[in-house]
C-alpha cells in the first residue's frame, strides 16, 4: 500500500473515532444524568478520555504521514507511538479515578434510577462502539497503524464496559443488589488498568528502538540465507517506527569481488527482501569475507546453519 492511502485510512480511522466518542458521550451522558450509577458514571468518564484520545491519534496519525526532511531523516513515524502513549496515560488516570469512585460507594451505599435508561444507552453504545471496531480493525489490517490499534484497543474495552454497566444496572435496579452498581464499576476499572498495561509494551517497544520479534527476523534471515552470493551476516540491527521497518546488516562477499559485482548481489538482496518487507528501509554493508571490524556479538554471522551457497 502506498504511503498516501495508508495515510488516508489512518485519518478516516481517526476521523470516525472522533465522531462515535462524541456520539457516545451525548448517550451516556443523559443516561448518567438521569440514572446516577457509578458505573454508568465511569463509562461517561472513559468516553470522554476516548474523546481526547482521539484527538491525539488524529494528530498522530497526520504527523507521522509527513514525509522526511532535513530534521526528520527517518521520517515521522514515532508520531504515532506518542499519541498512543498519550491514549495509555489517559486510561490510567481513567482507571484510577473510577476505581476511587466505586470504592467510596461501596462504603457510602448508592441506588440507581431509571435503569431502563441506562440500559438502553449501554445497546446504543455497544452498537456505535461496535461499528467504530469493525472499520478500525479493517484499517489496521492495511495499514498497521499502532495509534490506530492502541485506540481500537481502547475501544474493545468499551464493549466489555458496556455489557459490564447493563449487567451492574439489571442487578441493582431490577433485583435489588445495591452493592452491584459499585462492585461493577471497580471491575471497569481494573480492567481499564489492565488495558492500558497490556497496551503500553508495544509502544514503548517502539519509542526504544526494540528489536523486531523473533520470528519477523527469521523470515529476513531465511530470505538472505538463499543468496549464493555471501558468505555471512553480521551486525544485524532491526526496528519499527510507526508503520515502517527499518533493517541494517553487513554480509560477507568474496574478498575479490568488485564493487559492482558487490552493488549487484546488494540490489539483489534488497530486491529479495521487498516482497516479505515492501516498505523496509534496507541499508546494506559489504565486507570482504572473513573481515570483522565489530566486536562481541555484532561480529557473529547470524544466519541459518543450512544455506544455497
Amino acid at each position: 500500500m502506498s504511503a498516501p492511502e495508508a495515510a488516508r485510512l489512518n485519518r478516516s480511522a481517526a476521523l470516525a473515532s472522533i465522531a462515535a466518542a462524541c456520539l457516545l458521550l451525548a448517550i451516556k451522558g443523559y443516561a448518567a444524568w438521569s440514572t446516577g450509577s457509578t458505573a454508568m458514571l465511569g463509562s461517561l468518564a472513559d468516553t470522554v478520555l476516548d474523546l481526547v484520545a482521539s484527538v491525539a491519534t488524529l494528530v498522530g496519525v497526520w504527523i507521522a504521514a509527513q514525509p522526511a526532511d532535513d530534521k526528520h531523516s527517518f521520517g515521522h513515524g514515532k508520531a504515532e507511538a506518542i499519541a498512543a502513549l498519550f491514549q495509555i496515560v489517559l486510561i490510567s488516570i481513567s482507571a484510577l479515578a473510577i476505581g476511587a469512585r466505586a470504592v467510596e460507594q461501596l462504603f457510602v451505599g448508592h441506588r440507581v434510577e431509571a435503569a431502563h435508561e441506562g440500559i438502553g444507552a449501554s445497546i446504543a453504545a455497544i452498537v456505535v462502539t461496535g461499528a467504530l471496531i469493525a472499520w478500525q480493525k479493517h484499517v489496521v489490517r492495511r495499514t498497521r497503524s499502532l495509534a490506530i490499534t492502541t485506540d481500537s484497543v481502547h475501544y474493545q474495552s468499551d464493549l466489555l464496559l458496556n455489557v459490564a454497566v447493563i449487567a451492574a444496572l439489571v442487578l441493582d435496579g431490577y433485583i435489588g443488589l445495591p452493592q452491584a452498581d459499585p462492585l461493577f464499576g471497580l471491575g471497569i476499572a481494573l480492567w481499564l488498568g489492565w488495558s492500558g498495561w497490556s497496551a503500553s509494551e508495544q509502544v514503548i517497544d517502539q519509542l526504544m528502538d526494540h528489536e523486531w520479534p523473533p520470528q519477523k527476523k527469521s523470515v529476513l534471515l531465511d530470505i538472505l540465507a538463499t543468496d549464493p552470493n555471501i558468505s555471512g551476516v553480521h551486525d544485524l540491527r532491526t526496528r519499527t517506527s510507526g508503520n515502517r521497518d527499518f533493517v541494517q546488516f553487513h554480509i560477507w562477499v568474496h574478498p575479490e569481488m568488485t564493487v559492482r559485482e558487490a552493488h549487484r548481489v546488494m540490489a539483489g538482496i534488497e530486491a529479495s527482501l521487498r516482497g516479505a518487507f515492501p516498505d523496509a528501509e534496507i541499508l546494506i554493508h559489504t565486507d570482504p569475507e572473513g573481515l570483522v571490524d565489530e566486536a562481541g556479538p555484532a561480529g557473529k554471522d547470524v544466519l541459518p546453519p543450512i544455506r544455497v551457497n
